[in-house]
């Protein structure tokens, strides 16, 4: 059911935590599932460019969503806001080498936390 890549970022999950004085948070849910996400990011501006330094997230949920989340904070650490912006549910659904499609959402909540802690960051 799950691809090995996915359960590899469930067991072992990158950027897992709470960063301390974050430039942005997005937090996001599911009602219908439950899942609940927060992603935390640190940006620091180099030569005018806005980068995403530190990431972290705190998910509670089911395999799918600690792994969009973990996955997510890889694709996303390193990139201009621009950039990290950009990144999709399928961007995330394709690194984890595929996702079922009833677990499709957790991508979606992944993506869109991430956008969500940058707008939160932009509203500063």
């Amino acid at each position: 059911m799950y691809s090995k890549k996915v359960m590899n970022h469930f067991m072992r999950p990158h950027n897992q935590g709470k960063i301390e004085n974050p430039s942005g948070v997005g937090i996001v849910g599911n009602p219908v599932c439950g899942d609940l996400m927060k992603i935390y990011i640190k940006v620091k501006k180099e030569n005018k460019r806005e980068i995403i330094k530190e990431i972290k997230f705190e998910t509670l949920g089911c395999a799918s969503a600690i792994a969009t989340s973990s996955m997510i904070t890889d694709l996303a650490k390193g990139k201009t806001l621009d950039e990290a912006f950009k990144i999709s549910r399928d961007d995330v659904a394709e690194a984890l080498e595929g996702l079922p499609p009833i677990k499709m959402h957790c991508s979606n909540l992944a993506a869109d936390g991430l956008k969500e802690a940058i707008k939160n960051y932009r509203q500063k």
